[in-house]
């Protein structure tokens, strides 16, 4: 998401269907789709005009994609039919969609409105839990914990700096401890082997 931000893709809505893109989803895959279909349809009215088929054409890379075409085009509909083709920064009205939780809505609101807002995902639950820097037993808790102790400056990009972290040093199995840059401040909670 933040790479496509960097490339022009700054709408509220643009990062909402990014992230929904992104569930379960490589980086590297999500992101051609997201081109794919934003090359294709960018705007909610759009989006919207495109048949459920089309759409899932357009994404038919990602994860779980003809259920994503659906959810995309539902929250494009509504966006048109009860905000007027734009998405206004409010956390319920994103949680008002089908599919989309706190880390979707937060992590699109802080992007794309400069809110801050913590976004956590399985990376930055096990990453932050692993570090002991908390001890949270879901995602959902370690959102709480971490609003508890991170500042605030940090809510937003804990996720640009730790999801990559997760996914290529602090991985959930055998993590590369042997060339981790903070290993000396990681406490290792439930590391049991590791690289």
């Amino acid at each position: 998401m933040f790479a496509l931000a960097e490339e022009g893709y700054r709408t509220l809505f643009e990062q909402l269907v990014a992230c929904i893109l992104s569930i379960r989803t490589r980086d590297e895959v999500s992101l051609v789709a997201a081109r794919r279909l934003f090359a294709a349809a960018r705007a909610p009215r759009e989006i919207a005009s495109l048949g459920t088929a089309e759409l899932d054409c357009l994404i038919g890379d990602t994860t779980f994609h003809a259920a994503k075409a659906e959810q995309i085009r539902d929250i494009a509909l509504r966006t048109v039919d009860a905000h007027g083709g734009r998405l206004p920064c409010d956390e319920q009205v994103l949680l008002g969609f089908r599919g989309v939780g706190p880390k979707c809505a937060h992590l699109a609101l802080g992007v794309a409105c400069g809110e801050r807002l913590i976004s956590v995902d399985v990376h930055v639950h096990r990453v932050t839990n692993r570090w002991g820097y908390v001890a949270a037993p879901t995602p959902e808790r370690t959102m709480a914990a971490l609003a508890e102790v991170l500042p605030k400056r940090y809510w937003v990009e804990i996720n640009a700096l730790l999801v990559p972290f997760g996914k290529h040093v602090c991985t959930g199995r055998l993590p590369r401890c042997s060339t981790c840059p903070v290993l000396d401040m990681c406490r290792q909670v439930g590391v049991t082997e590791h690289r």
